[in-house]
């Protein structure tokens, strides 16, 4: 069994490794180093339970810039955690101006908070060399034609999950306080909803505004929903058929025509697109497992 010491030592040395391999030009043996590297955080974080509680998380949020404080993070990045910190804690999403997408230097690793300069003042890398960190990495998962498969393809995913369950199942949390299928349905619909209330507006007008939404917490809300778990999905599979039918009906360049989100900053309407069908996938596992 390796050591937290030891573990370190050869996440970093894997980290070297890939980028002198990179610098003589072997990329598939950096991929794998890169991989590992990936996959061993990835596996140590699985482990590590964090609430989900508004309040907790502020904590956690303040206590992991602290930290990074200690070890001499760039402030900047700092104060913006303590800033969507605070953001959390009046019960809203940070914004992008509150928040800034980060760069780092692949070279020597500088981060900035804020647009690169033109060379690294570490390392004199240039800034086009520098890795940006959007909110989210599927802003840009999906071409086009792969975007409108996906969002053809998950209505059927989710149809033949919940078939042959009765309406008792559907509703039936797997503890006080989570989601049940119709929560998760619901949340689908909403989401469908957000999405095709975007489109238009991309469509138009010229770079819109798009409002930054909390979708999930609209899950819960019953007020306004239909009676039965099936009409619920029955309304955002013809929602999508509708979105589909637009989509599909496009010329190529509308899906890079831009709009203002208050939460990612400059988006096109194919990363809006993308974002939505990419985040509906992250609902499959949880749907299969309440199943």
């Amino acid at each position: 069994m390796l050591t937290n010491a030891d573990q370190t030592t050869t996440l970093v040395h894997l980290l070297a490794l890939a980028s002198r391999l990179e610098g003589e030009g072997q990329y598939n043996l950096a991929k794998l180093a890169r991989s590992a590297v990936d996959s061993l955080l990835r596996q140590a974080s699985f482990q590590i339970e964090i609430p989900s509680q508004s309040d907790k998380l502020v904590g956690e949020v303040n206590k992991a810039a602290e930290a990074l404080s200690a070890l001499g993070v760039e402030t900047g990045l700092v104060a913006a955690l303590q800033s969507g910190a605070h953001a959390l804690a009046e019960g809203r999403l940070p914004l992008i101006h509150e928040t800034p997408d980060p760069f780092v230097c692949r070279t020597c690793g500088r981060l900035t908070i804020q647009e690169p300069p033109a060379r690294c003042p570490t390392c004199g890398a240039r800034a086009a060399t520098f890795q940006k960190f959007p909110p989210v990495y599927w802003l840009e998962a999906y071409e086009p034609f792969a975007a409108l498969t996906r969002l053809r393809s998950t209505p059927d995913e989710v149809g033949a999950l919940i078939s042959g369950l009765e309406e008792a199942a559907l509703n039936t949390p797997p503890a006080p306080g989570e989601w049940a299928i119709r929560t998760t349905l619901s949340h689908l619909l909403d989401a469908q909803g957000v999405l095709g209330f975007r489109l238009g507006l991309l469509l138009e007008q010229e770079n819109p505004v798009l409002e930054s939404k909390a979708v999930f917490q609209w899950a819960t809300d019953e007020s306004e929903r239909p009676p039965t778990t099936r009409e619920v999905f029955d309304t955002y599979r013809q929602s999508r058929r509708e979105t589909l039918a637009l989509l599909e009906s496009l010329p190529l360049a509308d899906w890079w025509r831009k709009g203002r989100h208050q939460e990612f900053g400059i988006v096109t309407l194919r990363q809006q697109v993308s974002y939505f069908a990419a985040h509906e996938l992250t609902h499959l596992p949880q749907i299969e497992a309440l199943r």
